[in-house]
């Protein structure tokens, strides 16, 4: 089975690290992502999309982020679900954070120079890991033609259809 959900969005609130009672660092929080059209009077619309993060993961964004702060989420969808005080069963589909990306932060957000610019993902292996090298430099997201692979850094070739 295939689970997994690339987003690049900006934070719609201040980041809050919470701790649960055995000590693990977990953080909940919104991402706002522009869909890629315009609507009837030529405004860009988003979508407000749930996301979950857990230690390390959380512990990064709570650190280099702020309200507004753009990052590339990799993780996948989870339900859950519970029962309200109404009796009423309650689903939330949200998305579990297992790879982050600082596309900038409270500092860039500043008119400053970024200063951690990088990939951060949950396992045995919490330290910074930049897919970029020591370039500090912000990956293209943008639909302008290019060769390559975003997640693997191999360059490709064209293919004709």
């Amino acid at each position: 089975m295939i689970n997994n959900v690339v987003l690049v969005g900006r934070l719609t609130k201040a980041p809050d690290l919470q701790y649960t009672p055995s000590n693990v660092a977990t953080l909940t929080n919104s991402l706002a992502v522009n869909r890629n059209f315009k609507n009837q009077n030529g405004e860009r619309e988003a979508d407000f999309i749930q996301i979950v993060a857990w230690r390390g993961v959380a512990e990064t964004i709570a650190q280099y982020c702020g309200k507004g702060s753009q990052i590339g989420v990799i993780g996948r969808i989870q339900t859950r679900n519970y029962e309200n005080q109404q009796g009423q069963r309650v689903y939330i589909t949200e998305v579990v954070a297992q790879q982050v990306t600082l596309l900038d932060t409270r500092n860039n957000q500043q008119g400053g120079q970024p200063q951690n610019q990088g990939n951060f993902q949950n396992g045995n292996n919490q330290n910074y890991q930049s897919q970029y090298g020591n370039q500090q430099q912000t990956p293209n997201f943008g639909r302008e033609q290019q060769q390559g692979s975003f997640f693997h850094g191999q360059t490709t070739n064209p293919v004709d259809i």
